[in-house]
């Protein structure tokens, strides 16, 4: 039987099951979508649950959300309209200026956001900026840790939203702020490796305002029955671009109005 013509059900579990082993072995696999030609990207997201659920069969919690494909740019390129979401689980938050190490990271990548704390649920219809604004407890600079099961990158929209949006860990950092205040458009990021400057952006680059990209959030999560919920998570999406990382660099972000956030990431054995 050739992928092609596989079950659409078998695929799912067999996308799932591929994934899941370039995690626990550390060999990058090939892309997925092969698996799950013909179908839309609501396959994908299923691949993704199956894993997710699988992990909190394990003993992991689910702590949050993580929005993707939140520049416009990434978004021609794939030739998609909107982001996309993942699954942050209790496993992948590492404390401010930790040395993380870089067992089961295959091929990371580091990112710059906002992130914020939900105080309060938002479970009503057609959550807007004002809704959101009133749910969020703390503002805190913060890094994702991106990474690709898929081998050297080459991932289509498919392939990410499988790969758990291709998330891997995130680094929360100080001071927590409120909401209030806060100039989430005008935000000026600078990211550094090894004290030399690596990325550079500002709010605007996260669908013009990281708060337009948790609306997105909270109207999907909303509209699929599951949603964002007090004490929630969410990493709203990159202020620049991404940079690859190496065991051995050191990485700090500073998010003007918020703060500073880093972390290192150790050697083999760490």
């Amino acid at each position: 039987m050739t992928e092609h013509a596989i079950d659409p059900a078998f695929a799912i579990e067999e996308a799932a099951r591929r994934l899941r082993d370039a995690k626990m072995t550390g060999a990058q696999c090939e892309p997925v979508s092969s698996l799950l030609s013909g179908q839309d990207i609501e396959a994908a997201y299923a691949v993704q649950q199956l894993n997710v659920e699988r992990r909190i069969a394990r003993g992991q919690r689910l702590i949050g959300r993580k929005i993707g494909l939140t520049s416009m740019a990434v978004q021609r390129q794939l030739g998609v309209s909107q982001p996309d979401y993942g699954a942050l689980l209790s496993d992948m938050i590492v404390g401010d200026g930790a040395i993380l190490p870089p067992d089961g990271l295959l091929q990371p990548k580091v990112e710059a956001e906002v992130a914020l704390v939900l105080g309060s649920d938002l479970d009503l219809d057609e959550p807007n900026v004002a809704d959101v604004l009133r749910a969020v407890a703390f503002v805190l600079p913060a890094i994702e840790i991106v990474d690709s099961r898929i081998r050297d990158w080459k991932i289509s929209l498919v392939d990410t939203i499988a790969d758990n949006a291709s998330s891997a860990r995130f680094v929360l950092g100080t001071p927590a702020i409120r909401a209030d205040g806060f100039d989430f458009a005008g935000c000026v990021m600078e990211m550094t490796i090894n004290d030399a400057p690596a990325s550079r952006g500002d709010g605007r680059a996260c669908m013009g305002s990281p708060l337009n990209a948790a609306v997105w959030l909270a109207r999907r999560m909303r509209q699929l029955g599951t949603p964002l919920r007090a004490g929630d998570i969410v990493m709203t999406g990159a202020l620049g671009p991404m940079c690859a990382i190496r065991p051995g660099d050191r990485v700090m972000a500073r998010i003007a109005g918020l703060g500073t956030v880093g972390f290192e990431l150790g050697g083999a054995g760490s």
